[in-house]
């Protein structure tokens, strides 16, 4: 199984075009050890050749330039992007499939719950009718009865998906915003029936149960919400209210924090994380949290990172 790190960034990338938090300032003005970074993307193959992007963010153009496995190779029009699936309905995951709008039509897998935001409250399938017959739904079928779904994708035929759902957040624009329901989040366990790996992928989580931890320990590779180092992060940097766990992001830090459960894992399983926030301090590659990362054996994924599993 074949991973692109197309973006690696919570909404609003790294820096944040209106933020001047210590990492953003940092950054610019070349004083942070720290690395620009987009927001949150993967995609993923089982032969090299055919992707599927899982999530579309508003960085896509720029993402698809910086990575040559997706350009075009066989034709006038052509592209290595042969579908989008969607873990949430998120701005920062879904936007990009307005840039992708020459490109359809375009199969898009996501739940029932992020289709019905995705075409009342963001109506981006309505809205991209108008390009040549806009965005195919293809059903992931988790909801209430139904926590987990396994499914598969024909361009990736030798990888087997299973959705599984989280408990996080809607989208702020979704009725079901602070009330969410099982589809509007999910993990993806993914596996390479040729060549035997296994990756969990899951950038937005806010909470782990016991389902769930026995999910990270049968994969290879987890790649996983790194977007807060604190709950309260946001408040201390000055630059919001919110806390992780209003947003459906379980923080780092702390005992009952994402860490504390990484740890638990064996060490044969490579931790990654993503979907990070400018805010945090594993961003500064000289921070004491860095640090701290590295001792555990924790990477940070970054834009154009390659991985196989």
């Amino acid at each position: 199984m074949h991973v692109l790190v197309l973006g690696s960034a919570a909404g609003g990338g790294f820096p944040q075009w209106n933020c001047n938090c210590h990492n953003c300032h940092g950054l610019r003005h070349g004083e942070l050890v720290a690395r620009a970074r987009t927001q949150s993307s993967i995609a993923i193959s089982s032969d090299g050749e055919r992707w599927l992007l899982c999530n579309a963010s508003p960085d896509i153009r720029a993402q698809i330039a910086a990575n040559r496995e997706l350009h075009p190779r066989h034709g006038p029009r052509d592209t290595g992007i042969t579908g989008v699936l969607l873990i949430d309905g998120q701005i920062d995951h879904a936007t990009g499939l307005l840039s992708l709008r020459e490109g359809c039509p375009l199969d898009v897998w996501c739940t029932p719950n992020v289709h019905q935001d995705l075409s009342t409250g963001f109506p981006l399938f309505p809205m991209l009718t108008h390009w040549q017959g806009g965005l195919r739904w293809q059903p992931i079928g988790i909801d209430e009865d139904h926590l987990t779904a396994r499914f598969s994708v024909p361009a990736c035929p030798a990888l087997n998906f299973t959705a599984v759902a989280l408990h996080s957040n809607a989208p702020p624009y979704s009725p079901r915003r602070g009330s969410p329901t099982a589809g509007d989040n999910i993990g993806l366990y993914i596996e390479d029936t040729v060549g035997g790996g296994s990756l969990f992928y899951a950038p937005g989580l806010g909470r782990l149960d016991d389902e769930l931890r026995a999910w990270l320990a049968r994969a290879d590779c987890v790649l996983v919400d790194g977007t807060l180092w604190h709950d309260d992060e946001l408040q201390r940097a000055g630059v919001g209210q919110a806390t992780g766990t209003d947003m459906g992001h379980l923080a780092l830090a702390g005992p009952a924090g994402l860490l504390a459960a990484l740890d638990e894992l064996p060490r044969s399983i490579r931790r990654i994380l993503i979907h990070i926030n400018n805010t945090n301090p594993i961003l500064d590659e000289t921070s004491a949290q860095r640090a701290e990362l590295d001792t555990r054996g924790i990477d940070v994924a970054y834009d154009g990172m390659r991985l196989s599993v």
